[in-house]
């Protein structure tokens, strides 16, 4: 878990997000719907974003699974967290962590994703108060910054 090997005894039918929240005190793994529908509780299991409140806990074992919380300690969405902030794509923020962690997996997966494809890849997360262009605005802009720190490295070799 973000990194660190842990070993617990749990309940078979626990979610990993139960798990996650109530057995690791990771809150930034919201709860929702608990159906899979709204992506407020989307964690990273082997890189691949995944509802929490749908895995069962046990099916995480030997699997890595990173929280927010491991990304942000490993300082690698802190441009997106910036350009939500600038953008203003956070209200009330549930649904924020879920869409950071949804933005970082796709921009991990798409050097430089159109408008289109951000909306595709966030198609699954719920908000009920932005309305989504700023969410877009912000994912574009960290994915267009992203690209031409690239292009500028590249440049200098």
């Amino acid at each position: 878990m973000n990194g660190e090997g842990i070993s617990r005894t749990i309940e078979p039918r626990m979610s990993l997000a139960d798990f996650l929240r109530d057995g690791l005190q990771l809150t930034g793994t919201h709860l929702g719907c608990e159906m899979g529908a709204c992506g407020a509780c989307l964690v990273l299991m082997n890189g691949v974003p995944v509802h929490a409140c749908l895995v069962l806990a046990a099916q995480a074992d030997g699997e890595v699974v990173e929280t927010i919380e491991g990304l942000n300690e490993r300082d690698v969405i802190t441009d997106l967290q910036e350009a939500f902030f600038d953008r203003n794509a956070l209200q009330c923020g549930f649904c924020t962590t879920g869409m950071v962690v949804n933005a970082h997996a796709l921009l991990e997966s798409a050097e430089k994703p159109n408008r289109d494809e951000i909306r595709d890849a966030i198609s699954g997360n719920y908000c009920r108060c932005t309305g989504y262009e700023a969410i877009v605005d912000a994912i574009e802009n960290v994915a267009n910054n992203r690209a031409k720190h690239l292009q500028a490295s590249a440049d200098q070799k």
